[in-house]
């Protein structure tokens, strides 16, 4: 399985300077490609693809406008032409929304080299147009014996240059069977509660450093549009979100790993948490737990290591349902967080909920059923067009 091993690495004053120069070019010839195949279909009703547009590279290349396009490596802009074909095939085939341009300030700073750009010898990698291999801090070893096949070089609004080295890991395996299942309920006060009982923390990574973010926030707001120390001033705002980034996405890891580790089949909610946002009081908290993340995270090693992830319908009622005896709650509201059922049951309001979301995982993967409702279709109706009642959650 092909797995990316990202690191930082530190630049010397030459390499930094072509680094980039490719990155602007690499974005001036998908914002040139993206204009011509927009303007071919408004135009002349014309589908202009991936050839089409590597033909108008050689041209634009041997124009005095775009003169500096052939200063830089070839490799870097073949693949930009290439992103764009997949970002309109992703858009045809409704994955994804029509292709943007790139901007300079807002856009990620990458620039992609396959194999015949780079010299890779002795652990040492070397791009193209550069005579010296890239300082790389290697924090963890590559699988032995194996070589990258694709190197992207990126740099974000901290100022930080990073490398990521595609490779065959062999390392990557199922894990044995086993019979442990578990229902994840997330939340804001424990960012997950799980089926067994056990709360894990949210360390609200955001919320820690909200002081330190909001002075760096407030002095670049006096820094002057357009000046050098604005522009300084914006980098120390930025280190602040890459420093609150770096802790949620290695808590994450963590938390995703060891899930995997211990469990065969995880049951989550099919959760929309773009929608989620439009919230206003719970925006911020939201977004600082990373649920999109975890799902991305928990479901990406859940393929590799041979476990499987069942998601559940959002408008299950999960919180107001009984897990003893089937009783459904006539509301709930988030301020209650135990209640008693008539039969009886004293519940959490989370444990209940990860141990519902784990009842109804289970039937459907014994029962075959599917869980998720059809996107396409309004209030969620199953395959079998028979309309759902849309339920509080």
């Amino acid at each position: 399985m092909k797995r990316a091993f990202k690191f930082r690495f530190y630049p010397t004053e030459a390499q930094a300077v072509e680094l980039s120069r490719t990155f602007g070019c690499v974005r001036k010839v998908y914002n040139l490609a993206l204009q011509a195949r927009a303007e071919a279909w408004a135009l002349r009703g014309e589908r202009v693809g991936y050839e089409a547009t590597s033909a108008l590279l050689t041209s634009w290349k041997r124009a005095d406008e775009l003169a500096f396009l052939a200063e830089v490596s070839a490799v870097p802009l073949q693949q930009a032409l290439r992103h764009l074909q997949a970002g309109f095939t992703n858009f045809f085939a409704k994955r994804a929304r029509y292709p943007r341009f790139k901007s300079r300030k807002k856009s990620r700073a990458s620039a992609e080299y396959t194999r015949s750009a780079f010299r890779w010898r002795n652990g040492m990698l070397t791009l193209a147009k550069m005579y010296e291999p890239l300082d790389i801090r290697w924090s963890l070893p590559l699988p032995e014996g194996v070589e990258p096949s694709t190197v992207t070089v990126s740099r974000d609004a901290a100022g930080r240059w990073f490398v990521s080295l595609l490779c065959e890991d062999p390392s990557v395996a199922p894990l044995p069977t086993m019979d442990a299942v578990v229902g994840i309920d997330v939340g804001l006060d424990h960012l997950l509660v799980l089926s067994t009982g056990e709360r894990i923390s949210n360390p609200r990574h955001e919320l820690r450093d909200r002081q330190r973010l909001a002075k760096a926030q407030r002095s670049l707001c006096r820094k002057q549009k357009g000046s050098s120390n604005r522009g300084k001033a914006r980098v120390k705002v930025a280190r602040v979100h890459a420093r609150i980034a770096d802790r949620r996405t290695d808590y994450l890891h963590k938390i995703t790993t060891r899930l995997v580790r211990e469990t065969q089949t995880l049951v989550i909610e099919d959760l929309s948490v773009s929608n989620m946002v439009g919230n206003r009081r719970l925006a911020r908290a939201i977004g600082d737990a990373g649920w999109r993340q975890f799902r991305q995270l928990l479901e990406c090693k859940a393929s590799w290591y041979g476990r499987e992830v069942t998601t559940v319908d959002r408008w299950f009622p999960s919180s107001k349902l009984c897990s003893v005896c089937g009783a459904l709650k006539a509301a709930m509201p988030l301020h209650v967080r135990t209640w008693t059922c008539g039969c009886g049951a004293i519940h959490d309001r989370d444990v209940n909920a990860a141990r519902n979301i784990l009842a109804a995982g289970l039937a459907v993967t014994v029962c075959g059923a599917g869980v998720r409702p059809q996107r396409n279709t309004p209030g969620g109706r199953s395959a079998t067009k028979q309309k759902t009642p849309r339920r509080e959650p």
